[in-house]
């Protein structure tokens, strides 16, 4: 549905280099990474919003990369809305049909009862919340019927009963057939939504495969860093052995190359608790060092054996486990939860 060839776009201080990507019809296909990486001039390039100065743009197999916006039959919806001030909400929603040769009014009008607009109809964008703003501005990037849609942080507005109706309703076009590419800061909307993810960091393609492949196997520390994986280590492999800067020995699952690497373990495959067999494998005496909420769950960093290591538990868990600031304990994980990158430490 999408492929990109070599796509280059040079803005000066920064560029976005060299892209080669492929997002297959009916795909949900998610782009990450921090902010300023190019996750937003990507989205513009593809709907001719930004020139590139090098490579193609193919949609639905056709060269649209020098063709303007209202002929690629895409639709972008913008984190900050992009409203037209001056219109309002229903006359914006119905602003692009005057570029489509067979409006649909029935469709048009769903959409308004779907994201409910109705009582929003007559007023302008400056009125409204910016929940309500989103809502518009995805009525009318839909109302065209596109072959692809485009989603620049789409849910980051919306309050949470929203959010979750607003991701439902994306769930079930992208089901119906509707090719969405969205971009998003949240891994957490990757698990939930996406089919396949592209990892953007300083303008650069870092990887792109299935999700679950990138979340559990990230391939450099730049995608580890993003994807969660705060455990990195330097170590030195040797005899199914990892071996740590700061004297643990961890006990890996098969062969491993020797050598110098960096390991990983995701903070929610650490284990915590008095019943772990301290002396078995990759079970530690630690010390709580600090508890840090996040979201649903608690992030926990321990002190054990010259290193920092973070771990995940929910509040009946650090109840039940008596889990404070300066308390023994054990931790561990299992050899399998232990990811090797290949090549030096310095990835």
């Amino acid at each position: 549905m999408i492929r990109l060839a070599g796509l280059s776009i040079d803005l000066g201080e920064f560029m976005l280099d060299s892209f080669s990507l492929s997002v297959d019809e009916g795909e949900f296909f998610m782009v990450v990474g921090p902010s300023g990486a190019g996750k937003t001039v990507l989205l513009e390039a593809i709907a001719g919003l930004r020139q590139p100065s090098g490579g193609k743009i193919l949609v639905a197999g056709r060269d649209v990369t020098d063709l303007p916006p209202e002929k690629r039959n895409v639709a972008l919806v913008y984190q900050d809305y992009a409203l037209f001030p001056h219109l309002s909400v229903e006359e914006n929603i119905r602003w692009g049909l005057r570029f489509a040769p067979r409006p649909d009014g029935p469709h048009v009008e769903g959409l308004v009862r779907l994201l409910r607009l109705e009582h929003l109809l007559e007023r302008r964008p400056e009125t409204l919340s910016g929940g309500e703003q989103q809502r518009v501005a995805l009525a009318r990037a839909l109302a065209v019927k596109p072959s692809v849609i485009l989603l620049d942080e789409p849910i980051s507005a919306l309050d949470p009963r929203f959010r979750e109706d607003l991701q439902d309703y994306l769930s079930r076009i992208n089901r119906e057939g509707m090719t969405i590419m969205m971009v998003t800061h949240d891994f957490n909307e990757v698990l939930s939504l996406g089919h396949r993810v592209a990892v953007i960091v300083e303008g650069s393609l870092q990887q792109v495969g299935e999700v679950k492949t990138v979340f559990r196997e990230p391939a450099n520390r730049l995608v580890a860093d993003f994807v969660g994986m705060k455990n990195l280590f330097p170590s030195n492999i040797k005899g199914g052995l990892a071996r740590l800067e700061g004297g643990l020995s961890l006990v890996l699952d098969g062969q491993k190359a020797g050598g110098e690497c960096l390991i990983g373990i995701r903070p929610e495959d650490v284990m915590i608790g008095q019943d772990l067999a301290e002396g078995t494998e990759n079970v530690f005496g630690g010390r709580v060092v600090s508890i840090v909420p996040r979201g649903m769950a608690f992030e926990v960093v321990f002190e054990v054996g010259g290193i920092r290591l973070t771990g995940r538990m929910l509040s009946s868990a650090l109840v039940r486990e008596d889990v404070r600031p300066g308390a023994d304990c054990r931790v561990g994980f299992c050899p399998g939860a232990i990811h090797v990158f290949e090549g030096s430490h310095k990835i």
